[in-house]
């Protein structure tokens, strides 16, 4: 808790020229945070359909508030292999090291992200980790790949949107901001209704509970619909986990998608600044 003022002002002493330096350096703040996508955009634009793949909520306000405070991030990135990195050459390949990378130099603060990826995991068994590292560490963001396995291993419908909704409600009862990254897409998909059903859940779940979803799905999708050999060379030789520079890619469109976030988050922040400003006129 804050140290408690000394004394007790008349009512209204001082309150407007309070205000009025918390609005002019929130302000500033505000306006250095959004600076660094026109930064990125101008230099090297990674993903130009991020923002569209981004689904639902789309403010984290306690992570662009540490930015403004020029604090470091730390983010957990937990899930299956596709957190992992099956399918990477090198751990330095996976897409939470690659990310790490790109906010680190996107932001120009430290960024810390926790590799929790764990190969072959349906929904259940992530959680008991998932549960396990709130309790046992504090972060800014969890980043939860999931739904992959649960969908091709025959995991009941009805189980998996519940542990969905209890994996979340336990990232919120920490007080940790959150996105869901959603299902990859691969041409081999034996059973196509019951899969997007799937990745359906993970939309629909996210929307509800005013979670950002990242469609990683709809993402590789376009990438196929555009080509398939551009799939293909994003993906690694099993032709079902990505190669290198399919988590090259996905660490790109998520930093992307993660800066959006931030400026929404910036844009949301702007009505509360401004109103806050002209009580300085009353």
């Amino acid at each position: 808790m804050e140290q408690a003022q000394r004394g007790r002002p008349a009512e209204g002493a001082g309150k407007g020229s309070r205000i009025a330096r918390l609005s002019g350096a929130v302000l500033l703040g505000l306006a250095v945070l959004g600076a660094g996508a026109s930064a990125r955009a101008d230099n090297a634009p990674a993903c130009s359909s991020a923002s569209a793949r981004l689904k639902g909520q789309s403010a984290i306000p306690g992570l662009a508030g540490k930015l403004f405070r020029h604090q470091p991030i730390r983010i957990l990135a937990i899930g299956s292999s596709s957190t992992e990195g099956i399918g990477a050459s090198s751990p330095d390949h996976t897409y939470p090291a690659q990310l790490e990378d790109d906010l680190a130099a996107l932001w120009k603060e430290p960024v810390t992200v926790v590799n929790s990826g764990k190969g072959g995991e349906t929904v259940i068994q992530t959680i008991e980790r998932l549960e396990a590292a709130l309790k046992a560490d504090r972060y800014d963001l969890v980043i939860w790949q999931v739904g992959t396995n649960d969908a091709i291993n025959g995991v009941d419908e009805t189980a998996f949107r519940a542990l969905l909704e209890r994996g979340i409600s336990a990232v919120r009862q920490s007080g940790t901001e959150m996105v869901l990254l959603d299902q990859q897409y691969f041409p081999s998909i034996k059973d196509l209704a019951r899969y997007e059903r799937f990745v359906n859940a993970v939309s629909a779940t996210g929307f509800e509970r005013k979670i950002g979803v990242f469609s990683r799905y709809a993402l590789m999708k376009e990438w196929n619909s555009r080509s398939p050999e551009e799939l293909r060379s994003m993906l690694s030789a099993d032709g079902f986990h990505m190669g290198d520079k399919g988590y090259d890619r996905l660490a790109d469109c998520m930093a992307d998608a993660l800066q959006a976030m931030v400026e929404h988050s910036v844009a949301e922040a702007r009505p509360t600044v401004t109103a806050a400003a002209s009580v300085r006129d009353r």
